[in-house]
């Protein structure tokens, strides 16, 4: 459960009914812990069980605050830190807050922040395109493609929600870190439209020398690695229908990083399904499949399965596995959201199973 903490300074607890002039403002502690083991082998005899930490989410902590100062507008904050549950290590020593350190305004213009944040892509358009939100080995998406996850030195904008329509916009600023001094270096959009059990997004971003040096503004996925002078752009789309207890998803992802081996030029489709069986037990299935765009035939597929069963509101228990085929020179493996898989000798197999258990508050 998450827990309130009220702001004071020294003993002294200012009250909003005593001076109108402050309004109330408030700090929120929260977190996830994932822990699991996970197990994975290929076809060219390689194989290993594993503790990992986040194999569904990434485990963090953070705090997130918001003040009402009147006429509708709020200031917000948030500030969060990955580590891992296994070790208590922060994923990044030298980052006190690694993940997001951000502050911004809302009110019925929508809202804008400043600072280190997620791409729209990943804080809102994974979450319409396949059932885990493009987590865990199970999912193709996740083995099969790259994003930028979040920047420094960013500014959006999120549009109010007009008839299930919606946007949301950021840009990134260079610095020393980024590969350069000024300028945008990273850009991204997405529109989103939601109407009772429909909801269909889509989204692009591009990133000049993404992920440049060890302070480099970006954080990408995908296992690419990029040098000075590349670019990376990414479009991807994704929808999905209820009809009950079931759930339905159709996702398309395309990317290109210049500067890299021509592996990294690809569009990946997947199918998914999922179902409700009880309010405790939520069972999905996935198809990917990626395509590579050079014409070599370095193309693979995958199929995944998620099962997750809810101890409580705040407790799961979930069990993830996946079978790739990879062909000719591809090499894709099979990733936890939090952990990298084994490396694989190009055009062999693999195949893996993990459970874990994730306690959010």
């Amino acid at each position: 459960m998450k827990r309130l903490v009220t702001l004071a300074s020294g003993a002294v607890l200012y009250s909003v009914s005593a001076s109108p002039v402050f309004a109330q403002s408030s700090v929120t502690l929260y977190g996830v812990i994932d822990n699991g083991i996970v197990y994975q082998s290929s076809s060219g005899s390689n194989s290993a069980v594993r503790a990992v930490p986040g194999g569904l989410f990434a485990t963090r902590f953070g705090f997130k605050g918001s003040e009402d100062i009147g006429g509708g507008i709020h200031v917000n904050f948030q500030l969060e830190q990955a580590f891992s549950g296994q070790s208590g290590a922060a994923t990044n020593p030298a980052d006190a807050f690694n993940r997001l350190a951000y502050v911004g305004l809302s009110g019925g213009f929508g809202e804008v922040r400043f600072g280190l944040q997620n791409s729209p892509q990943y804080d809102v358009l994974q979450a319409a395109m396949d059932p885990s939100w493009v987590k865990s080995i199970a999912s193709p998406m996740n083995n099969f493609n790259g994003l930028i996850i979040r920047a420094n030195n960013g500014i959006s904008y999120y549009t109010p929600t007009f008839g299930g329509l919606n946007a949301k916009f950021m840009v990134a600023l260079r610095d020393s870190s980024s590969g350069g001094g000024n300028g945008i270096g990273f850009y991204n959009a997405v529109v989103q439209y939601t109407n009772g059990p429909l909801n269909v997004a889509a989204g692009y971003e591009r990133g000049d020398e993404p992920g440049v040096g060890a302070g480099g503004s970006y954080t990408l996925t995908g296992g690419a690695a990029a040098g000075p002078g590349a670019v990376f752009t990414v479009f991807n789309a994704g929808a999905s229908y209820a009809i009950g207890s079931n759930r339905v998803w159709l996702a398309y992802h395309t990317e290109r990083l210049t500067n890299t081996p021509k592996y990294m030029q690809h569009d990946v489709y997947q199918i998914s399904d999922s179902y409700q069986f009880s309010p405790a037990v939520l069972c999905s299935l996935m198809y990917g499949y990626v395509r590579d765009r050079t014409g070599e035939g370095n193309n693979a597929q995958e199929i995944g399965l998620l099962y997750e069963y809810a101890l409580s509101k705040a407790t799961e228990l979930y069990t993830a596995a996946g079978f790739i085929q990879n062909r000719h020179q591809a090499a894709y493996t099979l990733a936890g959201t939090a952990y990298s898989g084994l490396a694989l000798t190009p055009g062999t197999d693999t195949r893996g199973i993990g459970v874990g258990l994730v306690h959010k508050f």
